[in-house]
């Protein structure tokens, strides 16, 4: 889902930052500090009850996995406004953008198996597709799409997706959300700046279709889920709208102010390749743990993942790969991940060089300093 906003006034990044960034990107190692003997806080339970009681939050999961390698969770709020239900621990939740991960993944383990180019256009698989207003697929490459340096225009932007409350459980065929972008004008020319666009892994999931002549659930199914062993991950099959396990609600409001309606279920269609992906919070931080670690990727494809280019729009010294993004952390070294958002979810985390991880999702669509609280909190649970 649409992560990043407002676009328009992305700092200027230019071609030959891309190379140097590529160039000159190190990898930071997290150097462990030691405990204090003395008892601490529950800096973790602190932060959510903190985004429920201060942010209005109706609930808020979180799940670390620490220093020593153990598995902890955590919720606040309630699971059902309704009816006061206790939020499940470690409930389903849409990961929303999280899905780009995911999708990159797949397409790098096409580029591996000698299927895509990375420096090849988009044109080569998928012929005519990208014909547009300053929009020429043939212009523009497969890094461009993982990368969001392509100047696509944004689908959701399109007029049939700017109100969700309408469309909670309306079907979209991926052709017609690129209708919605091709009626645009072009962000930019092809890696020429950087702009967060669903269209670009939209049309990553049609790229993989037509490379492997399957859908493109059953590919992540195979490729990423079920090699890995994520048990309550899954890509709802057309027409799916509820979630299949314990989960909280997930509310969304129509706009600043309005009541929240129960957006639990949904036809998630609308997000695709780009966003669709149900999950929780520790087979989150399993995924990101094992792309990083290299189970799911050779070491050259992985190498080109974690290439990045500044994108100062995320925030201080954040930078974008290929479907997965790093940030600083306070404590010292980098923190690897992606961050979703889905009519009803937000989700922050990631993992860090040494393996520790964090995954933090509540259970609505929150304003920006919300949101800048989660992401303090996920740096909160990884220096505590």
């Amino acid at each position: 889902m649409n992560e990043h906003t407002p676009r328009r006034t992305a700092r200027r990044i230019r071609t030959v930052r891309y190379a140097a960034a590529a160039a000159g990107l190190a990898l930071t190692a997290l150097a462990p500090t030691a405990a204090s003997a003395a008892p601490r806080p529950d800096v973790v339970q602190q932060r959510l009850d903190a985004l429920v009681k201060d942010d209005g939050m109706p609930a808020a999961l979180a799940a670390v996995k620490g220093r020593d390698g153990r598995v902890r969770t955590w919720t606040a709020g309630v699971g059902d406004l309704a009816t006061g239900a206790k939020v499940p621990v470690d409930g389903q939740i849409r990961a929303g953008s999280n899905t780009k991960a995911f999708t990159a993944v797949v397409v790098l383990q096409l580029v591996a198996e000698g299927k895509v180019g990375l420096d090849t256009a988009v044109e080569a698989y998928l012929p005519g597709l990208l014909r547009g207003d300053g929009i020429d697929g043939r212009n523009i490459t497969v890094r461009q799409l993982l990368q969001h340096t392509s100047g696509l225009p944004e689908y959701m932007d399109a007029p049939a997706l700017t109100d969700f409350v309408p469309i909670q459980y309306r079907y979209f065929e991926p052709r017609e959300l690129l209708d919605g972008a091709l009626a645009q004008k072009a962000l930019f020319d092809p890696g020429t700046d950087w702009m967060y666009s669903n269209t670009n892994y939209l049309v990553a999931g049609l790229l993989i279709q037509k490379v492997t002549g399957r859908p493109y659930g059953e590919e992540v199914t195979k490729r990423v889920i079920d090699r890995i062993g994520l048990r309550h991950t899954y890509v709802p099959a057309t027409g799916e709208t509820a979630l299949r396990e314990a989960h909280p609600h997930a509310y969304l409001a129509a706009a600043p102010g309005a009541p929240r309606i129960d957006y639990t279920e949904m036809d998630t269609s609308m997000a695709w390749s780009a966003g669709a992906v149900v999950s929780t919070d520790t087979d989150l931080n399993a995924f990101y743990g094992a792309l990083l670690t290299g189970r799911l990727l050779p070491a050259a494809q992985l190498a080109e993942m974690r290439t990045t280019v500044p994108v100062e729009l995320l925030g201080p010294g954040v930078r974008y790969g290929l479907g997965i993004q790093s940030r600083p952390l306070s404590c010292g070294g980098l923190v690897w991940g992606h961050g979703g958002t889905g009519a009803g979810h937000r989700n922050r985390g990631g993992v860090t060089e040494d393996g520790r991880a964090v995954s933090i999702t509540v259970t609505t669509v929150p304003d920006a300093p919300t949101t800048r609280r989660m992401t303090d909190a996920v740096d909160a649970a990884l220096c505590r």
